[in-house]
């Protein structure tokens, strides 16, 4: 009868770490990259349009990270850190980041060693094509390129 007790608590524990471990990953995927949709979108205090408009996002497909989600709105925080809530109409899943760090060059190639195309200021903004390893083929103001992965905030 003891081996059946025992049996049934390290089920009991299996069941537990398992259900625990998929709540992990649950809160890991909602910490994900969107863009803003439209030129205009407004940033509100909560979690309904009942709620006052906290500011207003002016640059389509700027990447927002989703740090909580409610019912048909999701909080987020931009790369400076300001947060609040957006309703999902206004958010896409394009791929785009901004530049985190000034200076930043645009290689032809995924290489350092290869012809440099544009140097890019701290903040501006880029379409991601995609990305390989170390590196995201990127295009923003008529140049397409590569860049380090490292010098990039948003959806990869």
């Amino acid at each position: 009868m003891s081996k059946i007790i025992n049996i049934f608590k390290i089920f009991i524990l299996l069941n537990f770490f398992t259900a625990s471990n998929q709540l992990t990953v649950n809160s890991q995927e909602e910490k994900t990259f969107l863009t803003l949709k439209s030129e205009t979108v407004y940033v509100r205090q909560g979690h309904s349009f009942d709620y006052p408009i906290k500011f207003v996002y002016k640059k389509k497909n700027l990447p927002v990270k989703v740090i909580d989600t409610w019912d048909n709105f999701k909080k987020i925080q931009d790369y400076e850190n300001n947060q609040g809530w957006i309703h999902i109409a206004k958010l896409s899943k394009k791929k785009a980041a901004i530049n985190i760090k000034n200076n930043s060059t645009i290689f032809k190639k995924p290489t350092m060693f290869s012809k440099p195309l544009a140097k890019l200021e701290k903040g501006r903004l880029v379409l991601v094509k995609k990305c390989e390893n170390l590196w995201c083929k990127i295009s923003t103001g008529g140049y397409t390129g590569w860049i380090k992965k490292k010098n990039l905030w948003g959806k990869l």
